[in-house]
């Protein structure tokens, strides 16, 4: 009996340093690489870098959401199909103007000509607000 509790305890040290070996090569954000000239560490996560302009997401974001609400608003219903058809808003697949031209039963010009008109308007009223 004294042997067997030996033996799970024997186990349990081995599984210990398993398992701290099996960890030893996690790396963490917060890790230490070196210590800065006033004795501060330089942590993972510092040395990692961002191109992202946050101002830049923010504005276009912003942009997003004036287009959003403009197509949203369009009082022609055949324009505001087209447009959302072409990019795919509200969740579906864009389509080709040639689909769109297929699915509408009007020419691939026209649909050119529209979508052309629409985007110039969007831009438009973007830029003026």
């Amino acid at each position: 009996m004294l042997k067997s509790h030996y033996e799970r305890i024997a186990n349990e040290i081995l599984m210990h340093f398993r398992n701290i070996r099996k960890n030893a090569t996690d790396v963490y954000l917060g890790d230490s690489l070196e210590m800065d000239k006033d004795g501060n560490p330089l942590t993972i996560q510092e040395t990692i870098s961002d191109s992202r302009d946050l101002a830049e997401d923010l504005e276009t974001k912003i942009k997003w959401e004036k287009v959003s609400k403009i197509i949203e608003n369009m009082e022609d219903e055949r324009e505001k199909e087209i447009i959302i058809l072409r990019y795919g808003l509200d969740n579906k697949k864009p389509l080709t103007q040639r689909e769109v031209a297929q699915r509408l039963n009007i020419s691939r010009s026209y649909v050119s000509r529209i979508e052309k008109k629409v985007l110039n308007d969007i831009k438009n009223k973007v830029d003026k607000n």
